[in-house]
């Protein structure tokens, strides 16, 4: 179980929330090897879309800015491809940091929880659909399941972010990728749901 969130203090600036982090969030035990280069910020193809770059939200976090940190559309904006933690001098998991952080987020109350609960819903229909995530289906689906103006207005939005995407390889034209063995996958599907259902009835 995550331990508590250290109290805001008055001064905004709490070493606490830095040893939180620490103890509790993935790859939080390297953030004192931070040498603050930029290489992740240099490396991110959205850094420009963060309200913060993974290195300045790395500083805030040992600045202990609790409420900036957590509040912080960097979170979201992540798209896992890596580029921070592969080209770290230091060996620092910078994706998992921010991952994990965006978990605690929601734990604690600082994201939308329906917001995340569709985008869930969205990233798992394109799973076991193609047997991997496909960022357009999964973006496009999550957008429009919170009304369909609200995804033409989030589409228009984040275009800039995907045409960048689309430029550094991190987002493919054409068809969905897809495993080969669909019915396979399925099939492993069907038998968790279930083994899940019968653990489900067990507990009653």
């Amino acid at each position: 179980m995550t331990a508590a969130l250290p109290e805001t203090a008055e001064n905004r600036y709490d070493l606490g929330f830095a040893r939180w982090v620490r103890d509790n969030v993935e790859g939080g035990d390297k953030l004192s090897l931070c040498m603050q280069c930029g290489a992740c910020s240099g490396s991110c193809p959205i850094g420009t879309q963060m309200d913060h770059g993974p290195r300045k939200i790395i500083a805030m976090i040992r600045a202990g800015m609790k409420d900036e940190v957590l509040s912080s559309n960097t979170l979201w904006n992540c798209t896992s491809c890596y580029r921070c933690t592969v080209r770290c001098p230091r060996g620092i998991p910078v994706t998992s940091i921010i991952q994990d952080l965006a978990a605690k987020a929601v734990e604690f109350g600082y994201a939308d929880k329906k917001e995340n609960a569709l985008f869930a819903k969205s990233f798992w229909w394109s799973t076991s659909a193609f047997g991997r995530t496909d960022e357009r289906l999964v973006t496009a689906r999550y957008y429009f399941s919170l009304g369909f103006l609200e995804g033409i207005r989030r589409g228009l939005a984040n275009l800039k972010i995907a045409l960048g995407m689309v430029r550094t390889g991190r987002m493919h034209l054409g068809m969905p990728h897809k495993i080969k063995d669909i019915k396979g996958l399925t099939a492993i599907l069907a038998r968790a749901a279930e083994i899940e259902a019968e653990e489900a009835n067990d507990e009653l």
